[in-house]
């Protein structure tokens, strides 16, 4: 059983074998996908998931707190695993690449300037937006 259908079953929900096979490609997968992509590789795996099915329990997991939707200005709900240890995300505005990333100093930052506001930061999410430096593409790196 992997982390996510663990995690259903322990909250009591009734595992079909599709969402059985939706939890096991959103567990392999390392990326932030959407529910098309979802669609895709779970309809590899077994050809008779609709798409409804898979919007279904994407919304299911997400409000068992399961899942996490993320909206990177690209249009479309991306989701990840809920994880017990936080990170932060630097989206690519060219490739849709998304680096997740930890920082020491910006979270002491944010616990900094929620103090200093008069507050205890209890929460926070941090997306970073960017281009890459250099023309990869070039080679000559004197972009």
């Amino acid at each position: 059983m992997t982390g996510i259908e663990d995690r259903c079953v322990k909250q009591g929900m009734r595992m079909t074998e599709q969402r059985r096979v939706i939890a096991r490609v959103l567990e392999q997968s390392h990326d932030h996908p959407d529910v098309e992509e979802l669609y895709r590789r779970a309809a590899e795996v077994d050809d008779k998931i609709s798409i409804a099915t898979v919007y279904r329990t994407v919304r299911l997991f997400e409000e068992a707190g399961i899942l996490e939707r993320h909206d990177f200005r690209d249009g479309r709900s991306r989701y990840e695993q809920v994880s017990d240890s936080h990170h932060d995300h630097l989206i690519d505005l060219q490739s849709g690449k998304v680096v997740e990333f930890t920082n020491d100093e910006i979270e002491q930052l944010q616990t900094e300037v929620a103090r200093r506001l008069g507050y205890k930061l209890v929460d926070h999410r941090l997306e970073l937006y960017g281009v890459p430096l250099e023309d990869k593409s070039s080679g000559d790196g004197n972009k």
